[in-house]
């Protein structure tokens, strides 16, 4: 990836609503600061780095992932993850919730890029693949959620061991990213949560519950 120009202002202290991050992303490629595309080859390299720096026993061998992708961007960053993981020569399972041309254009570039190559899952198929899996990434929905989750999520988030690594690309699915209520009766129980560019008014809420929360600068 090319060198991006940075709008200079970054602060990891600042606490962004999912609005305003919206908005952040939407200015800094409107003004050719940095692409949609950079910008989320960068969230999954930077995703991929903090879980690893977190988890290092994971590097120590091969290791096998279930990365869950949502419908929108959120997914497209967990199908960068699911590249790099399996370029370090991972086994990554990739179970995807709903249709693949429903997709915005960057998520479905990063999704077809996986599945020239390897299959995508329905999500519903991705209990008993996660019972075996070293690190479980939930890039489901990220800040864009704002209703509780369909019946069919609530089924594969009742499936997530304990006993694995869980990470959570944004915000773990089913918490509203600007209160840290969780919208339905259950979410994502990440022990890390690698978020971009600054903190949401959640990550507050996950810290309290003993979550990892980690913010890292993707060029925006």
């Amino acid at each position: 990836m090319g060198e991006m120009k940075r709008s200079g202002n970054m602060s990891r202290d600042a606490v962004l609503t999912a609005a305003e991050m919206r908005k952040l992303e939407t200015d800094a490629i409107m003004s050719g600061r940095v692409s949609g595309a950079e910008l989320m080859a960068c969230a999954g390299e930077r995703a991929v780095a903090e879980t690893l720096s977190l988890w290092p026993d994971l590097q120590d061998t091969i290791s096998r992932a279930v990365i869950l992708c949502g419908p929108g961007n959120n997914g497209g960053d967990g199908y960068v993850m699911a590249g790099i993981l399996a370029g370090r020569g991972w086994q990554v399972d990739v179970f995807a919730l709903g249709a693949p041309t429903r997709l915005p254009p960057d998520a479905r570039a990063n999704r077809d890029l996986w599945a020239a190559e390897c299959p995508v899952h329905p999500l519903a198929d991705a209990a008993d693949a996660m019972a075996s899996a070293d690190l479980i990434v939930d890039a489901l929905f990220g800040i864009g959620l704002a209703r509780p989750l369909d019946a069919d999520v609530v089924r594969v988030l009742r499936a997530v061991p304990t006993s694995t690594h869980r990470m959570s690309v944004d915000v773990p699915s089913g918490y509203d990213t600007d209160t840290g209520t969780i919208l339905g009766d259950i979410a994502f129980p990440a022990d890390l949560t690698v978020t971009f560019h600054s903190r949401k008014p959640v990550h507050s809420v996950l810290e309290s519950s003993g979550c990892v929360v980690r913010v890292v600068d993707i060029g925006l």
